[in-house]
């Protein structure tokens, strides 16, 4: 929840959540009693279902880790709320507030039980990000003497992390974003500081695109760039060489009016290039007042953004095809064998002996789930019709095997929230809470699905039986939602100001809040703003052209047999070419490095150590990082109220870190 108001959207490391949930559940075993040390037997049996004592075992490590790592699935729903406090100055009810975070977090978990054939058994999902943490799991329990030595270093990655992480992320910010090419413009005149800024400035928030901008701040990069596949981050840089090409083109080409406009930024602007204030534009129900819109004028967006709307539309459409066109066959055996249950996997065959999830459980928690969101829009005030939300939820059904399917088989996903809001605005014209709600019941109905999916193969990789996995993701989720919700409201309390600045700054940045708010407004707008005659209408022409790049790619296929072996991915490719339209964007470079000598050199020079250390080091950086990240954040960057600056000198100037202007 921290990182939603951060220039850059990270998640803490599963990996880095495994270790510490290890380190406890060793420290529990060991300084509990024992059972066989008292004679009565009542309190034998209150310290076994405490398990002190006990040893600490695979099993009971992976439900842990399931539990700490499950507040991510309540994260949509408590976005919006944090829109409607800085957008739309509404406080949202505590009746609301439970029932559409409880509707909203499971609403997902019916689509993968359903599809748990297709998604989670077939040996070929294997779904990359979890491998680091299999790996983790047996290293640390299957191999208890030889782990000491992994632990050590781990430790030890852990402090040298927390002690750097102090220097870029405070003393020396320099260090966030070191570009040799901003450093060569600093006595150069106004205009090409501006355009060095555009092209090479990328520590701060919305500065730039970070081009040869090296971060040595661990917290943006991620321990994600050791363990992607090569496959996969082949396509991302391709994406990246488009990005770089199309954000100069729009920009300097002065699309859409663009340079009448911040390069890159999330806000809407009016046309004399001020920021728009969405109330202006609502009335007293939260929905458009096609008045006042006509007096001040349909909405502008900047290039960047229009660019990043267009690419994850484009995304979506090459999901859909791609998917039936390169794994539609595969897809219908794994069907036919799941249902035979003769399923070839070994992970799949040695969990048959495992009691299944019933279907009606999943079905009963949907219902749930239905009726709670039911409440939430007849009774709130979310502008939502009841026939709205039904097909919020039809939608991401849908679309929810799509993505499962590309996450399993590469490691990561395409955002399909742009899909959602466009459907929104296509029948709820005038309403953007309505498109905040609904596209967040239809993506999380997505984003449920890819997560429960990842931990039941998780599950099926460390043999957790099914029911335990079930009741422990819906325990997990629930707590998550509820502590993102108090943190959301201390920082959106604390911060409105520089959360609802255009640009924000190296710490803080309302970026994907604006986002979430532009969206819906320029959604509620589609006509005017997305239509045949609208001034952005290539944003929806984006899902026809995405849909036409798979069919391309197999058509070139057929023509040239040996393009075969080139591993494209037109869904990821057209992702990366607008992922990082707005934010920070100094660690795109370093993270290329670290993908090069993760998965190029040490995997294929040194495979010993990369097997032994790799995920482990990793890990250690995330954790040391990220635990400095969240204490200076409450402690000096000003989550708790009060903001305690590092003085100024060279390493920490007052303008970006980077020195461009």
């Amino acid at each position: 929840m921290l990182y939603v108001f951060k220039p850059v959207q990270m998640q803490v490391s599963s990996v880095f959540i495994q270790i510490l949930v290890y380190v406890f559940g060793e420290a529990w075993a060991l300084l509990t009693p024992r059972p066989d040390r008292f004679k009565w037997r009542w309190v034998q049996s209150i310290l076994r279902f405490l398990n002190f004592g006990q040893s600490f075992g695979i099993k009971e490590h992976v439900v842990a880790s399931l539990i700490a790592s499950s507040g991510n699935n309540g994260l949509s729903g408590v976005e919006i709320y944090a829109v409607e406090r800085l957008f739309y100055n509404r406080d949202v009810s505590a009746s609301t507030a439970l029932l559409g975070t409880f509707s909203i977090s499971l609403c997902g978990f019916v689509v993968a039980g359903l599809l748990r054939p297709l998604i989670v058994y077939p040996a070929e999902m294997v779904y990359w990000t979890t491998l680091p943490q299999i790996s983790l799991f047996q290293n640390l329990h299957f191999d208890r003497w030889a782990h000491r030595k992994r632990l050590y270093k781990f430790g030890l990655a852990i402090l040298v992390a927390a002690v750097w992480e102090f220097f870029p992320a405070y003393i020396w910010p320099w260090f966030g974003g070191v570009s040799v090419f901003c450093l060569a413009s600093m006595h150069g005149s106004t205009n090409t500081r501006t355009i060095f800024s555009h092209v090479f400035g990328g520590v701060s928030s919305n500065e730039g695109l970070g081009l040869l901008n090296f971060s040595f701040d661990w917290q943006y990069l991620q321990s994600q760039y050791l363990s992607f596949p090569l496959k996969q981050q082949v396509n991302t840089w391709i994406g990246y060489v488009i990005w770089y090409v199309a954000m100069l083109g729009l920009y300097y080409g002065n699309a859409w009016n663009a340079k009448d406009f911040p390069f890159m930024s999330t806000s809407l602007f009016l046309d004399n290039g001020k920021k728009l204030s969405t109330t202006s534009i609502l009335n007293d129900h939260g929905t458009i007042d096609q008045g006042k819109i006509d007096k001040i004028g349909v909405p502008y967006l900047t290039s960047s953004t229009v660019w990043g709307y267009f690419t994850l539309s484009a995304a979506m459409g090459a999901l859909i095809s791609h998917v039936i066109i390169f794994f539609g066959k595969d897809m219908k055996l794994a069907w036919k064998q799941a249902r035979s249950r003769t399923q070839p996997d070994p992970h799949y065959q040695a969990m048959l002996k495992y009691k299944e999830v019933p279907t009606w459980w999943y079905l009963i928690l949907f219902g749930l789930c239905f009726i709670a969101g039911l409440a939430v829009n007849i009774k709130g005030q979310t502008t939502l019709p009841v026939w709205g939300y039904i097909i919020a939820l039809l939608l991401g059904a849908f679309i929810a095997p799509f993505s499962c399917i590309l996450y399993g088989l590469y490691g990561t996903g395409v955002s399909t929230n742009q899909l959602s809001k466009m459907v929104a605005g296509a029948i709820h014209p005038g309403r953007p809470l309505a498109n905040l709600y609904f596209a967040s019941w239809s993506h999380q109905v997505i984003l449920l699905a890819v997560n429960l999916a990842n931990w039941l193969k998780v599950g099926q990789y460390t043999k957790v039986p099914h029911r335990v996995m079930f009741a422990t993701q819906i325990y997990g989720t629930l707590l998550g939602a509820a502590l993102n919700y108090v943190v959301m409201t201390v920082i959106v309390t604390n911060k409105r100001e520089i959360l609802l600045d255009p640009e924000g700054d190296s710490v803080w940045s309302g970026s994907l809040v604006q986002s979430l708010n532009s969206a819906a407004i320029t959604w509620s707008l589609a006509k005017q703003m997305y239509g045949l005659k609208g001034r952005y209408v290539i944003v929806p022409l984006g899902l026809l052209i995405g849909f036409m790049l798979p069919i391309f790619h197999w058509g070139l296929n057929r023509l040239v047999p040996s393009f075969k072996k080139i591993p494209i991915n037109t869904p990821l490719i057209a992702s990366y070419a607008g992922l990082y339209y707005y934010g920070n964007t100094s660690f795109i470079w370093s993270s290329i490095v670290v993908g090069v000598f993760s998965q190029m050199w040490l995997r294929r020079r040194k495979p010993n150590i990369y097997n032994k250390y790799n995920y482990l080091i990793g890990a250690g950086l995330d954790g040391g990082s990220q635990i400095v990240i969240f204490v200076l954040s409450f402690a000096v960057f000003g989550a708790s109220g009060q903001s305690r600056p590092f003085p100024q000198w060279w390493g920490n100037p007052s303008g970006n870190p980077d020195y461009c202007l």
